[in-house]
């Protein structure tokens, strides 16, 4: 009940905030504070902060980026069914970043579907780049232009940028309310966002909680933004994968 009235006054501020600021999706200051919550006793596996009732877990780090490329990962999530519903819906002059990128699974997938057009690879680890830049050489895939983001930025050009995918990598954002807002910006007015994460309402799936998320909260999160859900595949056995646009 408290984590409702939390999330019902959010969004009266958030609405204020968007009929005085035409185009921005703002909370003030104050308000951001009020959503996070640090927990000194918290999970392991967490950075000992929640947000919006959700405890962040720590990014991933680079010396685990085989992990990403592991060749069971085609079968176990499934990213082919990921990369046909991409397919359907790019244009091939479309600009997509992949935040989060990592090692660059996801980048070098894309960049078939947007022959005219480019796929950022954002990460906040250097090293993480570093593989992508190696890939990107020695396949000759210079469609791929990384970018250093910082926990609160993901760097990007405003009003720029077609498709943002984000495949298990928003529950790591450290400050996802202000990384969130630098995504919005830098979204098209017509631009989508595709956010994938591990189903936290099934427990079978093998991966620690805090590295999932439910349906509700990843809605409640970017509802916040001013993102709203579009579309919703139930199609892969570990992930959800939902897709949003600007209200």
């Amino acid at each position: 009940m408290r984590e409702f009235h939390l999330f019902c006054l959010l969004s009266i501020i958030f609405l204020h905030a968007s009929c005085s600021q035409p185009g921005r999706q703002t909370l003030t200051t104050q308000a951001v504070d009020s959503i996070y919550k640090n927990v000194p006793a918290g999970s392991p596996d967490g950075i000992g902060r929640v947000y919006m009732g959700r405890e962040i877990a720590h990014t991933m780090s680079h010396e685990a980026a085989s992990w990403l490329d592991r060749p069971e990962r085609l079968e176990e999530e499934r990213t082919d069914l990921i990369i046909q519903a991409l397919q359907s819906q790019i244009k091939p002059t479309d600009v997509i970043a992949d935040i989060g990128a990592g090692s660059g699974y996801f980048s070098f997938r894309l960049v078939p579907m947007v022959p005219q057009g480019k796929v950022y690879a954002v990460d906040i680890q250097p090293e993480m780049l570093a593989i992508i830049q190696s890939k990107r050489e020695k396949n000759r895939m210079y469609q791929v232009e990384t970018v250093l983001g910082t926990i609160t930025d993901p760097k990007l050009p405003e009003n720029t940028v077609d498709w943002v995918l984000l495949v298990d990598t928003y529950h790591e954002f450290s400050e996802p309310y202000a990384m969130m807002q630098g995504i919005y910006k830098a979204l098209k007015s017509t631009g989508k966002v595709v956010l994938l994460e591990y189903r936290a309402e099934d427990e079978a799936i093998p991966i620690k909680p805090l590295h999932k998320m439910t349906k509700e909260q990843i809605r409640k999160e970017m509802e916040v933004i001013g993102l709203k859900g579009i579309e919703r595949q139930d199609s892969l056995p570990w992930q959800h994968l939902l897709i949003f646009e600007k209200k």
